[in-house]
């Protein structure tokens, strides 16, 4: 870490577990509210100061990986050593112990596993103009040993509104349905399952200001249906967008068949916290 961070992530998970107690069975029966991707969120997660202090130590964009293609426009980071230390406390702090006993007691979600090496985790940060398109995330984690079970969005910027877009969508009934929307409001903590249905967007962002987003995957040796399934990450195009849904489709397919197939050797995903010595030749695939 670069500096000592005021907040320890035991404090920050302080909060965070009691604020799920507090809210916990209006969350339960949000998420499991039928004929929808599951899904449930809090408001006032942290004290105001504590997340106005997380979203003032955010990087700069320069100092963040950029994801620009026809499925996403976006800044990501996961190296948590080269940012301010607050900001691994917080992303830790939803791995406490306590926070995901908390979240499977909503979920229901058996045998939840925090990921320790942000797989595909960390922060995002989405300015003016930036999306992402509807999309399944990947199944597994990077050996294929656990399934993907449950996303994990803390939103931290200041007086955002829904109108800024940036805002997460869920397409209950499929791309091709009209979607579900859940404003990106400061200190949302929103759940959200992540299994072979759950599609889910990011509204282009209209406001000359960036959204910013912690992030937490868990994962689980039991699948989430109870059946053996395997997918890359699957992105989509909107109902009105035939060319970019077709490409996309075809991208899908083929990512797919070849990881399942060649598995690490011809993919390794860099968006990973890689501790000090670490070799990264040696990382498992995370594609």
């Amino acid at each position: 870490m670069t500096e000592k961070s005021p907040l320890t992530r035991g404090e920050m998970a302080d909060h965070i577990v009691a604020r799920l107690q507090q809210a916990g069975a209006s969350m339960r029966s949000a998420f499991n509210e039928h004929g929808r991707v599951p899904s449930s969120f809090v408001d006032d997660l942290l004290p105001v100061d504590m997340a106005q202090a997380i979203h003032a130590a955010f990087p700069d964009h320069g100092r963040m990986m950029f994801k620009n293609s026809i499925k996403e426009r976006k800044f990501v980071a996961a190296q948590m050593d080269a940012y301010p230390a607050i900001l691994e406390e917080i992303v830790y702090a939803f791995q406490d112990p306590r926070v995901l006993y908390e979240v499977a007691a909503i979920t229901g979600l058996q045998a939840l596993q925090p990921d320790a090496d942000l797989y595909a985790g960390g922060l995002s940060a989405m300015p003016k103009g930036a999306y992402l398109k509807p999309h399944l995330d990947n199944s597994h984690d990077g050996a294929r040993a656990r399934y993907r079970v449950l996303n994990l969005l803390y939103y931290v910027t200041p007086d955002w509104r829904e109108d800024f877009g940036g805002n997460l969508q869920l397409w209950d009934q499929g791309p091709k349905g009209a979607p579900r929307t859940i404003p990106a409001l400061f200190n949302r903590l929103v759940l959200m399952a992540t299994n072979r249905t759950s599609w889910h967007s990011v509204q282009e962002v209209k406001r000359d200001q960036t959204r910013c987003c912690v992030s937490n995957y868990y994962f689980s040796s039991q699948s989430p249906e109870m059946a053996e399934y395997f997918h890359a990450t699957s992105f989509r195009g909107e109902p009105d967008q035939p060319l970019s849904d077709a490409i996309m489709r075809a991208d899908n397919a083929l990512r797919t068949t070849v990881l399942k197939t060649f598995g690490a050797k011809v993919y390794n995903n860099p968006h990973v916290y890689r501790r000090t010595g670490e070799d990264k030749g040696d990382e498992p695939n995370r594609a």
